[in-house]
């Protein structure tokens, strides 16, 4: 009886990997078709703006695994469309800037997450809640195993 050699495509990391990749693709997709206004990344960092505001850049990069000058490439944008505002701000004697989102930016925020949810409902409708529920507490574990031998450097 001979073993079969495992590869890399036959791991969970290449199972997680790819799905991540075709979500890329798919939120691209949707954020283009659906006529959105902004990129799935201007969107990720406005909602996470929104959940913890006055985050400074620094904060906000790690939180969205970009680095510095994407973050910021990303912040110019949000603000050009006004869905942001920035403030200066003093933290351990070093000037640094806050993001705020702006009433125009909770309203864009809303409208998109409801179009979001609306079309992601098609995929998860394919399992219960438990499954799902069960399928993120996994994934949760592994990522913060994986975040222990991670060195991000943002």
């Amino acid at each position: 009886m001979t073993l079969k050699k495992k590869h890399y495509t036959d791991s969970i990391y290449y199972d997680i990997e790819l799905t991540a990749r075709i979500m890329k693709l798919l939120g691209a997709q949707l954020f283009d078709v659906m006529n959105m206004g902004m990129s799935p990344e201007e969107h990720a960092a406005l909602d996470t703006i929104h959940c913890h505001p006055e985050i400074c850049q620094r904060d906000l990069a790690k939180l969205i695994l970009k680095d510095r000058a994407n973050t910021g490439r990303i912040l110019n944008s949000l603000e050009a469309k006004k869905l942001i505002s920035r403030t200066i701000d003093v933290k351990n004697n070093r000037l640094i800037k806050k993001m705020t989102i702006t009433d125009e930016g909770n309203k864009k925020l809303e409208e998109t997450n409801y179009k979001i949810k609306e079309y992601l409902q098609k995929v998860s409708c394919k399992f219960s809640n438990e499954e799902i529920d069960n399928l993120q507490e996994s994934l949760r574990i592994f990522r913060k195993s994986l975040e222990e031998l991670l060195e991000m450097n943002i």
